[in-house]
């Protein structure tokens, strides 16, 4: 239990520290930071890659688009996309969301990170 407080904690700071600075971010940088992310994600609507479509992401409860299998861990997670949950998932995915089906390892650097978020913000609309 202890250990899993402390998880929790962690990531909510990383969070915290993150949504901090996703204000500063810059949807240039941020588009050029989310090629990496094309691997597996789709901006466009209906489109799925080996993760969900990202369209419509900020407000959407996480695990609910149709059509895309989702982890139980995702889908009983409970949260909506906003700056502040994607922040913390962000950063440390398989930590803020233990069982996830997400390999990749997060965004460290804390400019990357709020650069990203930018991006979605405009991308996702």
């Amino acid at each position: 239990m202890l250990r899993f407080l402390l998880s929790a904690s962690a990531a909510f700071l990383i969070g915290l520290s993150a949504v901090s600075a996703h204000a500063d971010g810059d949807v240039e940088a941020g588009k050029k930071a989310f090629a990496k992310c094309k691997a597996c994600h789709q901006l466009e609507a209906g489109k799925k890659g080996v993760g969900p479509s990202l369209a419509g992401l900020f407000g959407r409860k996480a695990g609910t688009v149709e059509d895309f299998k989702y982890s139980d861990a995702m889908k009983n997670k409970g949260i909506t996309w906003n700056e502040e949950t994607l922040a913390a998932y962000l950063a440390d995915p398989k930590g803020y969301i233990p069982g996830n089906k997400m390999v990749f390892p997060g965004i460290k650097k804390e400019k990357e990170l709020a650069d990203v978020i930018a991006y979605l913000k405009e991308a996702t609309k």
